[in-house]
C-alpha cells in the first residue's frame, strides 16, 4: 500500500509540481514551499513546555536534569504564568512563531480561504509532531460557533487537522464538541478579557471515550481558548489534553 501511495505522489508531482506559496519558486519534497523559504520560517525553539509561550532566556525547571541536557540543548521550562496558575491542558506543541511567513500563511488561510495553505501548515505541523509528541487517541480541532462558520464557510482548524490526522494516522473528531457561545473576536482583547470572553464557551455534545486528546488550532495567543476546551474535555473524562498549534503569538 505504501508503494501505491509513493507512485501516486510521484505522478502528482510530475503533473502538478509543487510551487512555493511564498515566493513562486519550485517546492521541495512534495511541499508547496521551497527550501530557502522553509529554512527561514520563524521557529519557536525556546518556549514554555506547557503553553509554548516564547521565552527570552532559558530557565531550569524540575523536569530538567544533566541526562536530558545531553539530548536536548533547550531544556523543558515553565513560564511564570504556568508556574503561578496551571492551565487545564498539559502540554503545547507550537513549532513556529506567529510572525512573518507563518503569519502570512495562517492569515491567507483564515481570511482568504486558501486551502493549500492548510495542507502546507498541516504537513509542517505533522513533521514537528512526529519527532516530538506522544501520540494521542484522537485529534479535536477547536470548533467555530455556527454563526462564525456560516460567515467564513469553513473551519481552518479542521482543514489543518485533516492533513495532520492523515500524516499521523490518528482519528479526527470535529463533531463531539460544540462552541455554544458566539464569542467576539479576540484580536484586540487583553489577556484578562480573553479569559472572560472564553469562559464556558464549549460543551461536549457526544460521548468521547478517548483518554488522551490533542486539541488542534492554527495559532495560540494567550491559551484562553485551549484552557476552556481542555477543561470541558477533562470534565467528561479525558486524563490528558495536549495542544497542537502551528504557531504561538
Amino acid at each position: 500500500m505504501k508503494m501505491v501511495y509513493n507512485w501516486i505522489n510521484i505522478i502528482q508531482d510530475y503533473l502538478l509540481p509543487p510551487t512555493c506559496i511564498l515566493c513562486g519558486n519550485p517546492g521541495y519534497d512534495s511541499r508547496d514551499i521551497c527550501h530557502p523559504c522553509y529554512k527561514h520560517l520563524p521557529r519557536n525553539n525556546l518556549c514554555c513546555y506547557r503553553c509554548a509561550e516564547i521565552l527570552e532566556a532559558p530557565a531550569i525547571s524540575a523536569r530538567y536534569s544533566s541526562v536530558t541536557a545531553h539530548a536536548n540543548p533547550f531544556p523543558p521550562v515553565l513560564c511564570g504564568r504556568c508556574l503561578s496558575k496551571r492551565p487545564a491542558f498539559d502540554e503545547t506543541y507550537a513549532p513556529f512563531i506567529h510572525h512573518g511567513a507563518i503569519r502570512h500563511l495562517i492569515s491567507n488561510l483564515k481570511f482568504g480561504a486558501n486551502y493549500k495553505n492548510a495542507r502546507l501548515l498541516g504537513t509542517l505541523l505533522a513533521e514537528h509532531l512526529k519527532q516530538t509528541a506522544e501520540r494521542p487517541d484522537l485529534i479535536l480541532p477547536v470548533p467555530l460557533h455556527k454563526a462564525r462558520y456560516r460567515e467564513r464557510g469553513f473551519n481552518q482548524a479542521i482543514e489543518i487537522g485533516r492533513t495532520v490526522a492523515k500524516e499521523l494516522l490518528i482519528p479526527l473528531d470535529h463533531t463531539s464538541c460544540q462552541r455554544h457561545r458566539d464569542t467576539p473576536h479576540q484580536t484586540q482583547l487583553s489577556a484578562k478579557k480573553r479569559r472572560k470572553n472564553m469562559k464556558n464557551a464549549f460543551s461536549i455534545i457526544k460521548p468521547i471515550h478517548a483518554r488522551h486528546i490533542a486539541i488542534l488550532d492554527d495559532v495560540m495567543t494567550t491559551g484562553s481558548t485551549a484552557h476552556e476546551l481542555a477543561y470541558a474535555l477533562k470534565k467528561v473524562g479525558a486524563s490528558r489534553v495536549d495542544v497542537w498549534v502551528c504557531a504561538r503569538a
